[in-house]
């Protein structure tokens, strides 16, 4: 069970205060939630827990924002600059003598390093692990949305291309981050899973060849539907309105949940996504129509050519 007695967010709290807090949980830690209500109602505050869905600090709980003196937003660091939200993530330790995995797969004396934010704290450490075996390591700082040295998001690789290396190294889980810097840096990029301790280079093809396929279905559509995100980080207007000016086949739509079932009802032929880029990337197969990313639909209507692809990315 989660606590939150040895960290400062009380310290953090107090200064704020604050009286009536809400608490905004990632949906793999939900449950967490009633043991940190808990702990705050002993200590005299008043407490509401968003039920809401909740993928990252993109995604903020704006209508608890506007209810309470303070909103806790639990397991993400900070993407932008709203008011009154702290900020609680995980810190989770890795076994740095496993970075071992790595090493016959780094093919030079120099790497970019990154990882997200739960790892941030061990990047030192394994810099230094790298050092002892003969690679000089690169920590570079990223955008706004990513305030740590070497942290990356799935819509944020600035970490990762500001270590200017041809080869980086991405600790953390799952292949939707490292085949982001894959694509966005256009480096060999290798991944180290910290709890496996699976090492293994990243191919970026099979994904290549999925958008292409995306882009050619989407070439028949007798409409678009340009979705336009209502959550706090992820309202991306002036893009969506560029979009939609484009094609005088291409509509608005704002959307807070985006879902299958939610652009099946609506229709369209094909939709262009400038909410979370994972949505078009990541979760491609859920949806029954073509749902592309900016650059992709400008390729589809002839203003870019494929070999111009690039991933999408909130600045």
């Amino acid at each position: 069970m989660l606590k939150i007695q040895n960290s400062d967010l009380f310290l953090r709290l107090e200064k704020t205060g604050a009286k009536k807090i809400g608490l905004q949980f990632p949906e793999g830690l939900k449950r967490e939630a009633y043991a940190f209500a808990d702990e705050l109602k002993i200590r005299g505050y008043d407490v509401i827990i968003s039920g809401d869905p909740c993928w990252g600090a993109c995604d903020l709980d704006t209508s608890l924002i506007s209810e309470c003196d303070c909103l806790i937003h639990y397991g993400h660091a900070p993407v932008d600059d709203t008011k009154n939200v702290l900020y609680e993530f995980i810190s989770q330790d890795i076994e740095i003598s496993s970075l071992e995995a790595v090493l016959p797969l780094l093919k030079t004396k120099k790497t970019g390093l990154v990882t997200t934010i739960q790892h941030v704290h061990e990047l030192e450490k394994a810099k230094e692990f790298l050092k002892s075996n003969g690679i000089e390591a690169v920590i570079a700082k990223g955008s706004k949305r990513t305030p740590y040295p070497g942290q990356i998001l799935g819509c944020s690789y600035e970490a990762a291309r500001n270590t200017e290396c041809e080869e980086i190294l991405f600790i953390g889980t799952g292949v939707f981050h490292p085949l982001g810097v894959s694509l966005a840096t256009g480096a060999r990029v290798v991944a180290f899973d910290p709890f496996m301790k699976i090492a293994e280079a990243v191919d970026s093809d099979k994904l290549l060849r999925q958008r292409f396929a995306k882009i050619e279905k989407a070439r028949n559509a007798g409409n678009f539907g340009i979705i336009l995100s209502k959550k706090s980080g992820q309202k991306r207007y002036e893009l969506a309105k560029r979009l939609c000016s484009l094609s005088d086949k291409a509509y608005l739509i704002s959307l807070f949940e985006i879902t299958p079932d939610a652009l099946l009802n609506l229709g369209f032929d094909a939709y262009v996504n400038t909410a979370c880029p994972r949505l078009a990337y990541d979760d491609q197969a859920r949806y029954p129509r073509p749902v592309l990313s900016p650059a992709e639909f400008e390729i589809v209507l002839g203003l870019r050519n494929w070999e111009d692809f690039e991933i999408d990315e909130i600045v």
